[in-house]
């Protein structure tokens, strides 16, 4: 299992023997008992990891990093452009902080199995608040900061919280988000009430407490006895995190103790090739699976330094900003959305705010959270002069499916491709009926089981809707509902969600392949394609462009342009022939393109309000845009 192995050794060793495979991964944590066997077969096509061990995840994210003589080296480096802050958290000061703060809620009666919600944005306390709930075994579960207080009180329901930490106030570029009216708001609309709230205020916004709920966060905790980690079962819930599923309500994801632990931590040498002491930065919110995996939990097992980073791509002050963060701190390994690149690049495409900066300490640039179009891949490589990876993983799986493991082997970089499927992952592509398709084939990518530990061992609450969600559609299989293809030479290429894969007159076309070729036009910054109906072939492809700064030709120029680029480069079977130019594509404060959305306004149809929408006001500027070229009645 050494580094020296190579992807295939490491690959076919795994499947030779998953059991010690996985033990051997276990060697790296520190139980308070030993599994006595990775893998637990619960029936029902459910699985458990380690499930028999005793441990606590706060004791090998703090406490054991700081008893092995390492507690001086910084844990949380806090970079705020935001508000000016930067500071740096050693793991010493990071364990009192978290001891006191958990002996503060066990102090309010928070203890094993409890669920705690927290609302907060990505400052150092929203780790500390999941870190002193994982010491006590109280299952938290992480509402992105500033979530409508709708969504908020689906979610209180769901997972009936005896207590939620929040901020007073999240910040983004010139405006002050007020956490505590939609705090109270989600509290008076839920069914259930939580005993009581923590609020953190900032010194940006005093939230105002009500007497006898809300405790101040620095108050509460006076005069408090530090709490010890508390062992839990290999299966206890770590925590709960919602995606937002495709019928509305909220899936409760939730992630087990043991395998939680174990899966991330080899992760992050093997695929992000970082080892302890080093700096790894993951540009995501706290909120979302990254910022869980790679923000707070990955990188604090695993003994490196995490950046909690408060502040945008660009706008906070310019599109430098990564790279004086990057520089500033050493990065080694950086890990962000091709949206954020995108941003960057539209403002900065010749990457002149690159070259005011030192970036020899980075080694690897990781990207996830959609595709990553080769364009902004190549503008990435030629900008950075370093490898930049794509990897594909979800929120139900935690950690990456497919990935170049670069601490093991860098395998060569396929444009368009998240490369081969990591050890865990016996990745297949299904046609309809569930029958293996050939190599270069699209179909559904589905997992075979089990899923390796760090994944969704079931939803909170709701065996029937995972069954449902993941497992009936390919019995013995876990569906990813995407939709992609294999090579010759195994690498994986996703290609949209299976709901993006378009029908034109008998042919299955990926909107990925049309948006590829609409992002290699020169002026384009980003596209969107999307399949709206047609009387006549069923669905047509519909795309939208955003242009690069400084573009000054008329758009019906461009717009012709794009439309032969996709007759050419694709045929025309794809019978592409309108796309109108945007300022902006509706996005999820994630950064992922609403195409669903967009259908449903070029089809006619009712929709709900995506809970995660950035800014709804794109939305009429959509239904502007599809109206110009006939859609959208």
């Amino acid at each position: 299992m050494g580094n020296t192995a190579g992807y295939k050794a490491l690959y076919d060793g795994w499947k030779a023997d998953p059991e010690a495979f996985w033990m051997k991964a276990a060697e790296a944590i520190n139980w308070d008992e030993k599994p006595s066997k990775a893998l637990f077969d619960k029936g029902d096509n459910l699985y458990e990891w380690f499930a028999d061990a005793k441990c606590n995840t706060c004791y090998n994210a703090v406490d054991r990093h700081v008893e092995a003589g390492r507690g001086e080296q910084t844990a949380i480096i806090y970079d705020s452009p935001i508000t000016h802050t930067k500071r740096e958290i050693s793991y010493v000061e990071l364990r009192n902080r978290v001891a006191t703060l958990a002996g503060a809620l066990r102090a309010k009666g928070i203890e094993k199995g409890d669920r705690v919600i927290i609302y907060m944005p990505m400052v150092p306390e929203a780790l500390e608040a999941m870190l002193a709930c994982a010491r006590l075994g109280a299952v938290h579960s992480v509402v992105f900061g500033g979530f409508a207080a709708s969504e908020l009180a689906v979610r209180i329901d769901d997972a009936k919280p005896k207590a939620i930490i929040a901020a007073s106030c999240g910040l983004e570029p010139g405006r002050v988000v007020h956490y505590k009216p939609l705090l109270d708001g989600a509290i008076d609309m839920a069914t259930h009430k939580p005993e009581f709230t923590v609020i953190f205020q900032r010194e940006q916004e005093v939230a105002e407490l009500k007497e006898g709920r809300d405790f101040n966060w620095h108050g509460f905790q006076y005069g408090v006895e530090p709490a010890e980690c508390v062992p839990v079962e290999g299966n206890h819930p770590a925590y709960i995190l919602y995606t937002s599923g495709t019928t509305g309500a909220p899936k409760g994801v939730i992630r087990h103790t043991a395998g939680h632990m174990v899966a991330l931590n080899w992760s992050m040498k093997n695929i992000y090739n970082v080892d302890p002491g080093d700096v790894f930065w993951a540009a995501s919110d706290v909120g979302w699976v990254v910022g869980h995996s790679y923000i707070a939990y990955g990188p604090l097992i695993h003994g490196n330094t995490t950046i909690v980073f408060e502040g945008k791509p660009v706008g906070t002050p310019d599109a430098g900003t990564f790279w004086r963060v990057i520089s500033e701190h050493k990065v080694k390994s950086f890990f962000t959305a091709p949206t954020a690149f995108r941003a960057v690049k539209r403002v900065d495409p010749k990457g002149e705010f690159v070259g005011k900066y030192d970036l020899s300490c980075l080694k690897t640039v990781y990207l996830a959270g959609e595709r990553a179009d080769p364009d902004t891949i190549v503008w990435a490589q030629d900008q950075l002069k370093v490898p930049v990876i794509d990897h594909w993983w979800q929120t139900e799986t935690g950690w990456a499916i497919a990935a170049n493991p670069v601490g093991v082997e860098m395998l060569p970089v396929k444009l368009g491709s998240p490369s081969v499927p990591m050890p865990g992952y016996d990745v297949h592509i299904l046609d309809e009926a569930g029958h293996e398709l050939p190599a270069g084939e699209l179909g559904a990518i589905a997992v075979k089981l089990p899923l390796p530990p760090g994944t969704l061992p079931n939803l909170w609450n709701a065996e029937a809707r995972f069954q449902k969600s993941y497992l009936n559609t390919f019995p013995g299989y876990y569906e990813t509902g995407d939709a992609g293809m294999i090579d010759e030479d195994g690498y994986l290429y996703i290609m949209a969600r299976t709901d993006d894969v378009i029908n034109v007159a008998g042919h299955r076309l990926s909107t990925g392949g049309m948006e590829e070729v609409l992002a290699s036009h020169p002026d384009v910054a980003e596209c969107a394609v999307i399949g709206v109906s047609d009387e006549l072939k069923g669905q047509l492809p519909v795309g939208f462009v955003c242009l690069s700064n400084g573009v000054n030709r008329p758009h019906e120029e461009i717009v012709k342009e794009c439309v032969t680029l996709v007759r050419e480069k694709i045929g025309p079977v794809a019978a592409f022939k309108l796309a109108c130019v945007v300022e902006r594509l509706p996005k999820t404060r994630s950064g992922k393109i609403l195409r669903g959305t967009m259908v449903s306004i070029a089809d006619g149809k009712e929709f709900k309000m995506p809970a995660t929408i950035d800014d709804p006001a794109i939305l009429d500027e959509i239904k502007v845009a599809l109206q110009g070229i006939g859609f959208a009645k």
